[in-house]
Order: C-alpha cells, then structure tokens, then sequence
C-alpha cells in the first residue's frame, strides 16, 4: 500500500476512481490494439443464437485483461500488502485470468468457439480452489473454522472437513457460473457490479477482523473496472471480456465469499448466476434422458433471445434482479448488526 495514511473507505473509494478511470480512458487504445491484433474478433457459436453470427461477429475478445489489470494495479496502491488476503485474491486473478487468456487465445489463433477443455479448466480451478480452502481455514478461530454461516440469524454450520470440498465447488462454481453468464452485451460485468457491492459493504462494515478490509479495497476496485468496462461492453458492444475476464472474476467473487465466511449469502446476492448455471444443468441432464430441451436454448438468457425479447431488455431486466438480491443480502446485515452480532 503506497498510500498507507488512508482508512479503508478512502483507499476503497480512490481504487473504485481509479480502476473505473483507467479502464475508461485507456479502453479505445486497448479496444484499437485487440482489433488489430485479432482481425476476426472472437468466434462465435454456430449453436449459439443465429442473430449473433451478424451482430457479434468481429468484435474483439480478451478485455477481461484490462478489468483484471486496473484491479491489480489498484489493490497494489490502495491495499495493505503485508496482507495474505491481498495476496490470496491477485493470485487468483492471475490464475484464473491467465486461465482464460489461454483459453480466448486458443479460441482466436484457431478460429473456434471451443478451447480448453472442461477437464482442464476444472483441474486447475480445483487446485487453486484447494489451496485457497486450506489458506482460509489458518484465517480463522478454531471453532468457526471449518462453519458455513447461515444468513439472516448468523447460525454456523460446522461441516468439519467437508468445508474444504465445499470451499472448492464454491470458488469453481462461481467461476464458471459468471463465465456462462457472459453471452450479451454488458451482462456480466453489469451483473458482478452490485455482487461485489454487497461484500464491498459487508467487509467495510466489519471492523472486527482487520484483514477484511483489504478486501473491501478490492471490491470497490472491481466495481469501478467492471463499470469502466460498462462504457466500452454496453450495447452495441465494441469488446468482450472473454473468458480472461468471467473465470477470473468469478474465481476472485467465490474467493472474497470464502474469506469473509460468507459463502451461503453469495447463493442469495449472486442469484441470477445461480439461475444460469441451474438452467444449463438442466437442459443438459434433461436432454440426455429423454432428447427434448426444457428451454429453447441454455444459458437461460438465450432463451429468453428465441422467444424474440431484444438483447437490452434481458439484460436491463437480469441486471434489476441482481440489485434486488444485492439489497436483499444487504438486509442480512442490519439484521445481524441489530441482532448484536
């Protein structure tokens, strides 16, 4: 932390001012580069939505590597870096991020919608995710350590070694359910803007565990790059984060859940990737049993596409519903607060 004067909702509001601006003022230069760079811009789908093939198809991929860049810049200068959870959380972007660089990269030097592949993604979200699961329980007192806290009336759950698979299915989780859910224009990066603004309040408002501050840093952060990126990813978008951005994005939301022992609460404010990821499970284990489909087209954004609601309106409306549940989780913590915990 250069700026080791500030208290932490200073340091919290210049990260979100700087992170925003420079994803603001450096996106043309960035956007020109990618374009110059990729030619074709990212591959679409032939499975995906027919209207894509026309309105997406040129548009450059990878500026998740901006978001993640002007987060990391800004928890470098704001942040306490004598911090493991400062450090926990850029490891995780650079994991996850280079994760997906890979990936974007493959998908562009090949001129294909498919990379990686799930075993290999899923390997290495796992590894970081166990390293994570065993970083967080050194964190805590002995008798919270291996808890899920149940929302609302701050009851824990002690699931004893079982945490450490749970703490996994989280962080992948989350993850991969913010990387489905990146398929219109400005969808992900509106809809990650008030799950962080939850734990940016819930690790503001924590006072009695030091380290939590840091990360509310990093969440205001996140918030002001995934808004910067707003003004570059809205409709009509001139660049995608890719899967640079969603895996690592997910990965760093699933880690700062876990860090603050807030992972059941995470289900409630990120809802709406919770409902993406449900609707693929569904139309996949469906289809397998009987060769029908349960929507029109998974994710379920897409569905809503083929029943012809235009890209704004889905998006403006999964947006509505991630504030909700934001405001919904928020309640949580008055309730504890009044309740004395």
């Amino acid at each position: 932390m250069l700026f080791n004067f500030l208290n932490p909702i200073s340091a919290s509001i210049l990260a979100f001012l700087t992170s925003l601006l420079i994803v603001i003022l450096t996106g043309k230069k960035f956007i020109a580069y990618m374009h110059s760079w990729q030619h074709e811009g990212q591959p679409i789908r032939e499975c995906g939505p027919k209207s894509h093939l026309k309105t997406k198809k040129g548009t450059p991929t990878m500026g998740g590597l901006l978001i993640l860049l002007s987060i990391i810049f800004s928890t470098l200068l704001y942040a306490q870096l004598s911090s493991g959870f400062t450090w926990i959380c850029i490891a995780v972007i650079v994991v996850f991020g280079a994760t997906g660089f890979w990936d974007d990269y493959i998908k562009i030097k090949k001129h294909t919608a498919a990379a990686l592949t799930a075993r290999i993604k899923l390997l290495i979200q796992f590894s970081v995710a166990f390293a994570i699961a065993i970083f967080a329980i050194s964190q805590f007192r002995e008798n919270i350590k291996f808890s899920v806290i149940i929302p609302y009336i701050n009851f824990p759950i002690n699931l004893w070694y079982f945490y450490i698979p749970f703490v996994m299915f989280v962080i992948a989780g989350t993850s991969n359910s913010v990387n489905l859910s990146d398929g219109l224009d400005g969808l992900a990066s509106g809809l990650l803007i008030p799950a962080f603004g939850y734990f940016f309040l819930s690790t503001l408002l924590t006072f009695n565990f030091a380290p939590l501050g840091n990360l509310s840093i990093i969440c205001a952060a996140t918030m002001g790059a995934c808004l910067g990126f707003l003004w570059h990813n809205s409709f009509p978008a001139k660049i995608f984060m890719g899967d640079t951005g969603s895996l690592a994005l997910g990965a760093l939301l699933g880690t700062i859940a876990v860090l603050c022992k807030q992972e059941i609460i995470l289900a409630i404010v990120g809802i709406v990737f919770v409902i993406e990821s449900l609707s693929v499970m569904i139309q996949v284990f469906w289809y397998k049993r009987t060769k029908t489909r349960v929507f029109l087209m998974a994710p379920i954004h897409h569905h809503f596409e083929q029943k012809g609601y235009p890209e704004t309106c889905i998006v403006m409306r999964f947006w509505i519903v991630a504030w909700i549940a934001a405001v919904i989780g928020i309640i949580s913590l008055f309730m504890q607060s009044f309740g004395g915990n």
